[in-house]
């Protein structure tokens, strides 16, 4: 779904709650004439279970698309085996191989992006513009940060992650 010029993807966990409580509200309505007198209430708050994860994931969309101009003039290439606790806080430039991919099913991704140097967790808190798999070879906009906020190792949180070609 595209809103303006942000492409907006609606989580598969999103979708599962929502159709969820639709065929439970159905049900109910059904057998209970208490909540049919209800139902006046009760649609708008199940619409409201997927309304708001799409209006959370255009914010968010937005404002990585409003940041990644920044990173993309003010990031520095680096390989992985330099990123280090001294970087935190640093906007970085890496390339690499995608290893592994985590939690894509929740618009949160997370990467494994391996240079030959080593590998790095790169952690998106929302969707990206691409459809990335394990093996594209990509470019990853981002800042260095803790893992954990305060503890933890290194880690990339990704502005800007998109498929290049292998030269």
């Amino acid at each position: 779904m595209k809103i303006g010029n942000v492409d907006v993807k609606v989580s598969v966990v999103a979708i599962a709650v929502f159709v969820f409580f639709t065929l439970f509200l159905l049900i109910a309505s059904v057998y209970s004439p208490e909540v049919r007198s209800n139902l006046i209430w009760m649609i708008p708050c199940l619409f409201m279970l997927l309304f708001i994860p799409i209006a959370l994931n255009y914010m968010s969309r937005s404002q990585y698309a409003d940041a990644t101009p920044h990173y993309e003039a003010e990031a520095k290439t680096v390989r992985v085996k330099l990123i280090n606790e001294a970087m935190i806080g640093k906007p970085v430039r890496i390339e690499g191989v995608v290893e592994r991919i985590s939690f894509q099913f929740l618009n949160r991704p997370q990467y494994l992006v391996a240079d030959r140097s080593g590998a790095i967790s790169v952690k998106m808190f929302t969707s990206p513009d691409e459809d990335i798999k394990v093996n594209d070879v990509v470019e990853v906009l981002g800042q260095v940060i803790r893992r954990y906020i305060v503890t933890g190792d290194p880690v990339i949180n990704c502005v800007s992650i998109k498929r290049i070609k292998k030269a």
